[in-house]
């Protein structure tokens, strides 16, 4: 079974909450961290994107910048802006992003089971984002930013989470700069603790469903430090029952057309075993696997297999993959989506309309808009112990930084 554990929470005072509260640190660029942060003093991208603090040209890896963001963690905690539980405990955290609602529960996985395969992944992680995480938390002390995890759902658990916060009020309650409305808990009682620990004891695993360079790169900092030092053996994370999450569609922008006219690429899509269809109105959004939404020349077109090319296997079958083996790779020549140059990816959130935008503006010359993933695809590959391709799943919304932090020496 997975360990998932309650934690001494670092914490924002309750009105310096919504002040610190910010998007991942990976989810914006240094220029819109910069805007995004603009004359907040308490924007947690202080810390997570600390290089906004020092000159355009400063390397956004250099050890002024990891020092930076320890210093400010470290300031904010002597002027009372963050504060510490006296005891180990959990949070329940719930978001609501128009009508979907989320709701998690905050603690730590474990270091062991990470690496024990107990907790899942699907993603591999690249060496450079990892190194960058490592050596923020090492520097840091702490897990700045948690982890996004889910499980199947446990019946101990969510009867405990729906009472919980049924009884209690929660002690940040706002709305965010994005209009996602964050709620937590502080779930401080002995006895509560007790059966979220045991709820927690009886789920067989957890599975990353976004974060997995903050996972890799926690496990990495644990090891490096002594026994007693590794933050209660654990990584910083928030977990959700799968029934509660949305995966949204992760698109791709190709930015020419190898060489091909409009005509022969449509011809060659064609001749891999899809049937084209123009789409009358504007915006065509897949609904169904193995049907994609093509944007070229400013039309939309429908792509659909005129046979299944499903195969059984967890990884081939996911319509990204059917996408990349037979349209991106041998068609539009993208053999590698994780390093070619010529590929980008656009999440579900921006909306089709992106996709437009793009290809109108002359940056990239054909989008396809995939249909999501499913949840029962993300757990099946993770159980295959396969590793799905490149931007493969968008999750919305995104957990927040700076409304708690995992310590990882007293």
């Amino acid at each position: 079974m997975a360990k998932f554990t309650p934690f001494t929470v670092i914490r924002p005072k309750a009105e310096y909450a919504a002040a610190l509260c910010a998007p991942p640190y990976d989810v914006v660029d240094r220029q819109e961290a910069t805007r995004l942060a603009g004359d907040n003093p308490y924007s947690f991208l202080r810390v997570s994107r600390s290089e906004i603090e020092l000159p355009n040209e400063a390397d956004p890896y250099a050890e002024a910048v990891y020092e930076r963001a320890r210093d400010n963690l470290r300031k904010w905690l002597a002027e009372g802006i963050l504060i510490r539980e006296p005891n180990a405990c959990y949070m329940i955290y719930r978001q609501i992003s128009g009508k979907h609602v989320q709701t998690g529960v905050v603690g730590c996985a474990g270091i062991g089971d990470y690496e024990n395969n107990l907790v899942r992944r699907h993603e591999v992680t690249r060496e450079e984002k990892q190194r960058d995480r490592t050596r923020h938390f090492d520097v840091c002390k702490a897990h700045t930013e948690p982890v996004f995890l889910t499980y199947r759902s446990s019946q101990v658990i969510d009867v405990t989470v729906k009472k919980w916060t049924d009884d209690h009020v929660p002690v940040y309650d706002f709305q965010a700069y994005d209009g996602v409305t964050h709620q937590l808990w502080l779930v401080n009682d002995p006895g509560a603790i007790e059966v979220l620990s045991i709820g927690f004891e009886d789920v067989p695993l957890l599975y990353i469903a976004d974060g997995h360079h903050r996972a890799a790169s926690a496990v990495t900092v644990a090891r490096k430090r002594p026994s007693s030092a590794k933050g209660d053996d654990g990584f910083l994370a928030v977990c959700f029952p799968t029934f509660d999450l949305e995966i949204m569609d992760y698109n791709r922008l190709v930015k020419d057309l190898n060489g091909r006219t409009e005509e022969e690429l449509l011809s060659a899509i064609e001749q891999a075993g899809f049937r084209i269809s123009k789409i009358k109105g504007t915006v065509f959004k897949p609904r169904k696997k193995e049907t994609y939404a093509m944007y070229l020349r400013g039309k939309w077109y429908s792509v659909q297999a005129q046979k299944s090319f499903a195969s059984g296997d967890p990884i081939a079958d996911l319509d990204v993959s059917i996408l990349q083996r037979h349209i991106l790779d041998p068609i539009l020549g993208i053999r590698d989506p994780r390093t070619d140059a010529r590929i980008d990816f656009v999440g579900g959130i921006r909306g089709l309309g992106e996709l437009e935008r793009r290809v109108d503006g002359g940056s990239a010359a054909v989008a396809f808009a995939l249909c999501p993933l499913s949840m029962d695809e993300l757990l099946a590959a993770a159980d295959a112990g396969q590793m799905m391709p490149p931007k493969s799943t968008w999750f919305e919304p995104k957990l927040a930084s700076g409304l708690f932090i995992h310590a990882l020496d007293e």
